[in-house]
């Protein structure tokens, strides 16, 4: 089980790194900007934009710390990053 403190890392990490949150369940939630998450004591909330143009609301996920199997950057994304900077 992850703790508020583990995740609250990777959402204040100076410079911020995009992460990965794995589950239980095999779903995986891309936190690409430290805006995209708020961490309570006991879950996260994450923000999922909807599809460009799909006429769908933007959502949130409310994610328990109980379920979450893993916590870790998403290298991809980063890397990206800085071959456009």
């Amino acid at each position: 089980m992850l703790t508020f403190r583990k995740i609250g890392d990777y959402v204040a990490a100076e410079p911020f790194r995009p992460f990965r949150i794995r589950m239980a369940s095999g779903q995986s939630f891309e936190i690409r900007h430290p805006e995209m998450i708020l961490v309570g004591r006991t879950s996260v909330r994450v923000y999922e934009p909807s599809e460009p143009d799909s006429g769908k609301p933007d959502f949130w996920h409310d994610v328990s710390f109980m379920l979450m199997e893993t916590v870790e950057p998403d290298d991809a994304s980063a890397l990206a990053s800085q071959k456009t900077s």
